[in-house]
């Protein structure tokens, strides 16, 4: 270093190299020091994990990672048949019923001079009825629901070639904004994943549908098109008569193009649909109901302990004479069946209760526009609770039933036992203990029925209630038949079934909003 350069960090001792300088430009550290910094974030790190049960060291274990494994298997299955029977239900749920010339309704639209000017009036008003003679697609949408976009695209992709056919009859397409808390100026501003659509474009309103052209009665247009729950997208023939509908912008549009091919040409009389039957015919609720069931009964928050609590209750038989010897018991024990009618309807009462709470949200919940909001909140909410339960935490987001259970139920050590009511609120208990897992499938299933109006929920209820009382029914009688080996195996599988769950949950939530966010994204890779 030359006299001339200013002096500094490296000039007092001449060279970082030089053993003497290194000793004096770093600073001393007292060792003591850092041991009570480690000491201090073990303390935090333990406190975490002993209030809420977390352990972080478990991705540090093969036994995570073989889950991990198996968790992607079943979840790859299980969304892809997911989506299959989503579509085998809608087609469920879009037949039956008389068929009927769909409501007429007026609506104000962008006017756009191009777009709106020929299939609008001079003010710039839509009116179905002066569209009779044409094929008329109507598309239910949003500007913010995500996954209508995905039904924009497909039809716009579709449009030209449609009205380029040599047909018989000419095609209009008109898109209906129906979440009220928008406006026309916000249908007519482009911003993320949303454009102004390339067809007719109009909003809704609570008194858009003419239910009664003589005296002039309205009616809110979405209660006419069982359209609360968006997206939704109808094809009606040259007469007005439904002959197509879609509720997804997923998967296969095969179907729904060969209608509106079929309608165009004038040969589709046979496809007509009864509309106040489309979304409520009760087989396809009744079908998603049981399908649901599935998955809340063998939820991984409650059923591993399940057959080994069944079969306690079943080896009290053996003590039978001794608990009424001891006038502890009143009559005989309850028999396998009993047990499992029990807790079924255990569990028939707590998802009665949630579902009761759920329905009296929904329709409030569709009509201001923001279950895709609350979806998207659930989704995130199940990827935080999957990671908790993953590393070892427990949610207990129902943990006040399990304390309602625990304080009426009793035990053979008590003055008097009651293992019928026993088995009664260990059904609330297991119940509550699977919605840590499954709130996210049921509430938005019950909120979805209500937005259907009539017997939905009732019915959908109902079959999610008679599967539930039925896997009961069935797995109580087969643990009774002394099937030890099942019971030891889902004792030591517990811990592989609860990380599979966690893994599971967190890739529903990662999956939940990849579909809210970018359905286009999930559309392409089907």
């Amino acid at each position: 270093m030359s006299g001339d350069e200013p002096e500094g960090m490296f000039s007092a001792k001449g060279s970082p190299d030089d053993p003497e300088f290194v000793e004096e430009a770093l600073p001393e550290v007292d060792s003591s020091d850092v041991s009570v910094q480690d000491d201090e974030r073990k303390s935090m790190r333990d406190v975490v994990m002993q209030r809420t049960g977390m352990d972080f060291g478990i991705f540090g274990e093969a036994m995570t990672w073989k889950a991990f494994a198996i968790s992607v298997v079943l979840f790859s299955f299980i969304a892809y048949t997911g989506l299959t029977v989503f579509g085998l239900s809608a087609s469920l749920l879009s037949t039956g019923g008389e068929a009927e010339q769909a409501t007429d309704f007026v609506i104000p639209t962008l006017n756009r001079t191009d777009i709106e000017g020929p299939v609008v009036n001079e003010t710039g008003w839509f009116r179905l009825s002066e569209h009779r003679g044409e094929i008329v697609i109507i598309d239910f949408m949003a500007h913010d629901c995500s996954n209508c976009h995905t039904v924009q695209a497909h039809l716009e992709e579709e449009m030209d070639g449609w009205s380029n056919r040599d047909s018989t009859y000419n095609l209009t397409i008109i898109a209906v904004g129906s979440w009220y808390s928008e406006d026309l100026a916000y249908l007519n501003t482009s911003g993320g994943t949303y454009h102004v659509p390339y067809y007719a474009t109009g909003m809704g309103s609570t008194t858009a549908a003419i239910t009664n052209a003589s005296t002039d009665e309205r009616a809110d247009v979405r209660d006419e098109y069982n359209a609360f729950a968006i997206p939704i997208v109808y094809v009606l023939d040259h007469e007005g008569y439904i002959v197509a509908t879609r509720s997804t912008g997923i998967g296969d549009w095969g179907d729904f193009d060969a209608a509106v091919i079929a309608a165009l040409d004038g040969e589709a009389e046979e496809l007509r649909l009864g509309l106040r039957d489309i979304g409520t015919d009760w087989k396809g609720i009744f079908f998603l109901g049981m399908m649901l069931s599935v998955l809340v009964y063998f939820s991984p928050c409650a059923f591993p302990v399940l057959p080994g609590f069944i079969s306690y209750y079943l080896s009290l038989g053996a003590r039978e004479e001794e608990l009424i010897a001891a006038g502890k018991l009143k009559g005989k024990m309850p028999s396998a069946v009993v047990i499992g009618l029990l807790s079924g309807i255990g569990m028939w009462t707590f998802f009665l209760i949630i579902g009761g709470i759920a329905a009296a949200m929904g329709e409030a919940f569709a009509r201001s526009g923001i279950i895709t909001y609350i979806a998207l909140g659930v989704a995130i909410l199940l990827l935080v609770l999957g990671f908790f339960m993953l590393t070892g935490g427990t949610a207990h987001l129902t943990g006040f039933v399990q304390r309602f259970v625990d304080r009426y139920s009793t035990t053979e050590a008590d003055e008097t036992f009651t293992p019928r009511r026993n088995m009664y609120l260990y059904g609330i208990g297991y119940a509550a203990a699977s919605i840590d897992c499954t709130a996210a499938a049921v509430i938005p299933f019950v909120i979805y029925l209500s937005t259907l109006g009539g017997d939905s929920v009732s019915v959908g209820l109902g079959a999610l209630m008679l599967g539930l009382l039925i896997l009961m029914v069935f797995v109580t009688s087969m643990v009774s038949l002394g099937s030890q080996v099942m019971i030891d195996f889902l004792r030591r599988s517990t811990g592989m079934i609860k990380m599979v769950g966690s893994w599971m949950m967190m890739f529903a939530g990662i999956g939940l909003t990849i579909f809210l966010t970018n359905p286009e994204l999930v559309a392409s890779a089907l």
